[in-house]
């Protein structure tokens, strides 16, 4: 799989992705990350690539010229019109599944903008996906597209040494992952769940499942409507809402006693 960054910072994407795991999928070939300098397309001699914006306000907006200009020359290098995304607070909150979909691309570009971000036209030129990861504002979207590109990585075949282990990560099924635990067998007089120890696989994977969905639960509710359960993990679900249904109540009887309490020994000390 082939990534390509159009960007006024390439030092920054690619020191970042040259390490860990994407960086050994680079030198093993199995993935390609390039960034393109979008300032080399600039005709000024300055190799200014931003001008203040019509209409007045603050900052910089970035020239439509030298952006459709540094994607016009990747498209005749590749032979082709890429998918292109464009990170953007404005655009649709990127997650598992979109890294999976964006995962069977042969090529994707990546369009980071800076400053007040880029010249409408030039969007609507070459953009095809507006994605964030986010609801919150970033310098530019070079932060954006290391994440997007490190998550797709993760999914493409022959990135990870245990191919499993991408089917098996947090969000696999819509459920969180499981907890982890390793050597030592105690640690500071917290023991290992004992089931980890058994080697019944089928156990351990039943308990680890449950986890999972406790842990989504407790943590990200709002997963559950599209997890990918089975009668007995639904069964098992239902079981953990009706018990945190009983907790509840019993928080606001003993909310409701306190209240009482304390109401009843106000009027006896007046």
């Amino acid at each position: 799989m082939n990534f390509h960054i159009l960007t006024l910072f390439p030092e920054m994407v690619m020191g970042g992705l040259k390490t860990s795991i994407t960086g050994r999928a680079m030198e093993k070939g199995v993935i390609s990350v390039e960034a393109v300098n979008i300032r080399d397309y600039s005709h000024d001699k300055h190799h200014h690539v931003d001008d203040a914006p019509y209409g007045g306000g603050a900052g910089m907006v970035m020239q439509p010229g030298p952006v459709c200009e540094a994607y016009e020359a990747l498209c005749e290098k590749l032979g082709k019109k890429p998918r292109v995304i464009y990170m953007t607070p404005q655009g649709k909150v990127f997650n598992q599944s979109i890294a999976q979909e964006l995962s069977k691309e042969e090529d994707l570009v990546f369009l980071c903008g800076h400053y007040e971000g880029i010249d409408e036209r030039a969007l609507e030129l070459i953009c095809t996906d507006y994605l964030s990861i986010g609801d919150y504002v970033l310098t530019g979207g070079e932060l954006p597209a290391m994440v997007m590109i490190d998550c797709i990585s993760r999914l493409v075949p022959g990135v990870l040494n245990n191919e499993v282990s991408a089917e098996v990560e947090s969000f696999h099924d819509n459920l969180l992952e499981y907890p982890q635990y390793t050597r030592p067998e105690v640690f500071r007089e917290m023991a290992v769940p004992p089931v980890l120890l058994t080697g019944h696989h089928k156990n351990i994977e039943e308990w680890r499942r449950q986890q999972s969905i406790k842990r989504t639960l407790e943590r990200r509710p709002d997963l559950l409507q599209n997890a990918v359960l089975s009668k007995k993990e639904r069964k098992y679900l239902d079981q953990l809402l009706a018990l945190a249904k009983e907790q509840e109540v019993e928080d606001e009887k003993d909310g409701e006693s306190v209240f009482t309490d304390g109401a009843s020994s106000g009027a006896g000390g007046a």
